[in-house]
């Protein structure tokens, strides 16, 4: 029914004016306001997300955006730079130093990094070779 049909993805946050800023300045993407009703993050490929304000907004418990990379060392610490602080994890998804939990193998899944926007929302990186 939907195979031809293209879909978006959306979440909330509490403050617009700052994830504007996050996304757009922070994290680089091309950030687009929607007619006072939420933003617009264009992604790769021309597909877009939307993120609307929500007034009881409660963060995701889950990562709800993952960012493919080349070189994820390279990309934490390009996200250091600009202020970004990942997660650190210990026990079975236990993080390095940088904050990257790194697989021993493809079977494993990919190197991934967590970090949070200003609403509390759970971001990745991963790398795209293990993806």
């Amino acid at each position: 029914m939907f195979k031809d049909t293209k879909a978006f993805s959306s979440f909330s946050v509490d403050d617009l004016a700052k994830a504007k800023a996050f996304y757009g300045e922070t994290l680089g993407l091309e950030v687009t306001e929607e007619m006072g009703m939420g933003l617009k993050l264009h992604i790769a490929g021309g597909m877009w997300i939307f993120v609307y304000p929500k007034e009881d907004h409660q963060p995701a418990t889950f990562t709800i955006l993952n960012f493919l990379v080349d070189d994820i060392d390279r990309a934490v610490d390009e996200l250091k730079a600009r202020g970004v602080v990942f997660e650190k994890y210990g026990g079975k998804l236990q993080t390095d130093e940088k904050g990257i939990a790194r697989s021993k193998s493809a079977e494993e899944g990919p190197d991934i990094a967590w970090f949070k926007d200003p609403a509390g929302n759970f971001l990745s990186v991963l790398t795209k070779e293990k993806a």
